[in-house]
């Protein structure tokens, strides 16, 4: 069956315009290519209609709830509007809060920072080391990783089942992996924390730069994003959710913005009133650019139409997943198996290749830039390889004999900027690479395979 394209489905949308897509690089075999920037899942470029926005504001930038001045005004105003676009984009409960953050980790930090005394955190072994790590003062039980959907689901109600019913409870839980594309069964999953009296925070880190969020919808309490995988790389990220937890936390940052007053003691002391709302956890002068630049890609990834986005993408994964089964000894990893729906992001092995050696071969030899390792998710990346913390193996040999168990994987991911050259361009590197090998020599520097400039 054909895949649908622009030109024979309206549906398919064509790329969204971003930053980059002109930019060549040089070859280590001689002359320059087009870049294929496929490691989206990263930090994805910058759209251009968001440098536009970003461009068109920063003469006007000035200090926010501070200035009495016209272009203090005006960017607190900016500000402020960002924080109501993106509440929209994410369908927001009236009395939620939206904090803007760096990143989705420095959200997750700031919930864990929030979390009432004797809370106690489930979260499977498969999340992002932001979304694993930062409930270093809660009592954890990590979760082990479901082979389906429906495992998730009944692992996680079999683990609440058994939890103190009368002290506080969060479950964590990832939108879409940022190993494997999978969507999660978030609904669900919220579905069962609630039943059993916890709470649910929501890692849409990869989510939401390829499909709708919907807090309402999901029936989800919280929910994390970066800017710098929505197309937005200006150094914010998003925490969005119910207040009370985050009213009556201790703010994560003191500083100014974050307190209404402060005052001396008569023995010598200091009195502080925090405030109650957003600016409670975002104390010091607020990244107005970075939150201006989120809003911006919010409006511009609504306006274009996410069953669009998604349809496209679509497209998109069907090649590669195609490109991939047509090539010997390529293992594409996978929790859920082949026909879960997921977004743009597939990691995959070479049978007696490092993987660290053909991402290296694939940007040096191509201009194709993937990313390789563990991906800041070592525990599922290890559970779907079947390893344990062994060291990476050297680059110039490969890491795993035929038949052996590889360390590390590839990954490739791609989104609403990627056109169907930079795909095409990946499968065929894929193929000619394990058909023919390597045509420069590589060395390991600083841990990393880089070609060898001897060769």
């Amino acid at each position: 069956m054909s895949v649908p394209t622009a030109a024979t489905d309206p549906a398919v949308c064509t790329p969204l315009p971003v930053l980059g897509r002109d930019v060549t690089v040089p070859l280590v075999t001689g002359g320059e290519v087009t870049y294929a920037a496929l490691d989206y899942a990263a930090s994805a470029p910058a759209l251009q209609r968001v440098w536009d926005d970003v461009a068109a504001y920063a003469p006007y930038y000035g200090s926010v709830h501070r200035g009495a001045g016209y272009l203090s005004q005006l960017s607190t105003d900016l500000f402020e509007s960002a924080r109501a676009t993106v509440a929209a984009f994410l369908d927001c409960r009236a009395d939620d809060e939206l904090v803007f953050t760096r990143s989705t980790t420095d959200s997750l930090n700031l919930l864990a920072a929030a979390l009432p005394a004797g809370c106690q955190v489930f979260v499977f072994e498969t999340e992002h080391h932001a979304s694993l790590l930062p409930w270093r003062d809660a009592r954890v039980t990590y979760l082990d990783a479901p082979r389906t959907p429906d495992e998730a689901v009944a692992t996680l109600e079999g683990a609440l089942a058994t939890r103190d019913p009368q002290g506080p409870a969060l479950v964590c839980v990832t939108g879409a992996s940022n190993v494997t594309g999978e969507l999660w069964p978030v609904r669900e999953l919220a579905a069962a924390a609630h039943a059993h009296g916890a709470r649910i925070v929501l890692d849409a880190a990869q989510l939401a730069p390829h499909h709708p969020v919907s807090v309402r919808d999901l029936d989800v309490d919280w929910v994390a994003f970066s800017g710098h995988k929505l197309y937005a790389p200006f150094g914010s990220g998003v925490l969005a959710g119910r207040a009370d937890w985050l009213r009556e936390a201790e703010p994560y940052l003191a500083g100014g913005g974050a307190s209404r007053t402060v005052s001396r003691r008569a023995d010598g002391g200091v009195d502080v009133e925090w405030h109650d709302g957003a600016a409670r956890h975002e104390a010091g002068s607020p990244n107005v650019i970075g939150a201006h630049a989120v809003a911006s890609a919010c409006k511009a990834l609504t306006e274009e139409g996410f069953d669009r986005l998604v349809a496209r993408e679509r497209h998109l994964i069907e090649k590669v997943r195609t490109g991939l089964a047509g090539v010997p000894g390529v293992r594409v990893l996978s929790l859920f198996g082949d026909d879960a729906p997921r977004v743009g992001v597939l990691s995959f092995v070479v049978e007696g290749w490092n993987s660290s050696h053909f991402a290296a071969a694939l940007s040096a030899e191509y201009g194709i830039g993937v990313r390789d390792g563990l991906f800041c998710a070592h525990p599922l990346v290890r559970t779907l390889l079947g390893t344990g913390p062994e060291a990476q193996g050297e680059c110039g040999a490969p890491e795993a004999a035929p038949g052996e168990k590889s360390l590390n994987a590839i990954r490739v991911s791609f989104g609403a900027g990627t056109p169907d050259e930079h795909v095409e361009r990946f499968t065929a590197a894929v193929a000619e690479l394990v058909r023919d090998g390597a045509k420069w020599g590589y060395r390991t520097e600083n841990g990393r395979c880089v070609p060898d400039t001897a060769a």
